[in-house]
């Protein structure tokens, strides 16, 4: 059960992140534990859930079931939105159901503005943290408002911020903005989630044909040559594996220059400006 060789990001406040992992968004709590277990199996050490995957006690339980000593891993989960006002709470129910002592990294999910309580979340992020209940705190979903509001307010920059970003939706002005704050960027829907023919456009298939690689590869390879953290949702074993094998290969700059032309700023997710759910 050894380690894959993904290579890990540093991030802003020291700590060390693999940069692909394997996400667990809609993964029915059934299949969730032999999900996880299976990934671990295959040598991945990033796990990515969150409280409103309602699958945290089955990623602990594939984590427990493991063996792999807990320093090895690297387990990022979330603060759902109907939580911002008690922190504490959440992130202790959070690990209990983890059967952890401390996550990786703790991110609030969404800002959910017409709540406007993400500052106080944030506020209460730190506290968290100071708290030894996890190692980094970050946000996800944030725009630039949302950063600069907290920001102001604590003079705390999140490590990290996990974000819709796939070549059809590039966020160039937030990601601009995240670099130079040093914030991390992840990509959830790193493949657009599925609902585009973006694995079928000419940019990506012809580059997939020159190295002998899937679309999904391609498109995976340009997320990591810009620095992007990406976690691709998968059920197979197979795609584990596939998803995996980014780092024996590299894009020339004129199919990287390709696929980042194709941006379209089409997003095919909740927008954070008008996204209310709690």
């Amino acid at each position: 059960m050894s380690a894959l060789n993904i290579p890990n990001l540093t991030l802003a406040d020291g700590t060390e992140i693999p940069q692909l992992g394997l996400g667990v968004f809609l993964v029915d709590p059934g299949e969730t534990a032999r999900n996880v277990s299976e990934a671990l199996e295959t040598g991945y050490r990033h796990i990515d859930t969150a409280a409103i995957y309602g699958n945290e006690a089955e990623v602990g339980a594939a984590i427990a079931k493991s063996g792999i000593p807990r320093d090895e891993l690297y387990v990022t989960t979330k603060l759902w939105n109907s939580r911002q006002g008690d922190v504490r709470a959440a992130a202790e129910e959070s690990l209990e159901k983890l059967g952890l002592e401390q996550v990786d990294l703790y991110l609030v999910h969404w800002p959910v503005p017409e709540q406007d309580t993400f500052v106080q979340a944030w506020e209460q992020m730190i506290e968290v943290q100071a708290a030894g209940l996890t190692r980094s705190i970050g946000v996800s979903n944030h725009e630039i408002e949302h950063l600069e509001r907290i920001i102001a307010a604590t003079g705390v920059v999140p490590v990290a911020n996990q974000v819709e970003l796939h070549p059809e939706h590039q966020r160039r002005d937030l990601v601009a903005f995240c670099r130079k704050n040093g914030i991390a960027i992840e990509a959830w829907g790193p493949l657009a989630q599925g609902k585009s023919d973006l694995l079928g456009l000419p940019a990506i298939t012809e580059a997939a044909a020159a190295h002998e690689k899937t679309p999904a590869q391609v498109v995976l390879r340009w997320h990591i040559e810009n620095g992007t953290i990406v976690f691709p949702k998968t059920s197979r074993r197979e795609r584990m594996i596939e998803n995996a094998g980014l780092f024996d290969f590299a894009l020339s700059p004129e199919e990287h220059a390709a696929i980042t032309a194709l941006d379209a700023q089409r997003n095919y997710g909740p927008d954070p400006r008008s996204f209310n759910v709690r």
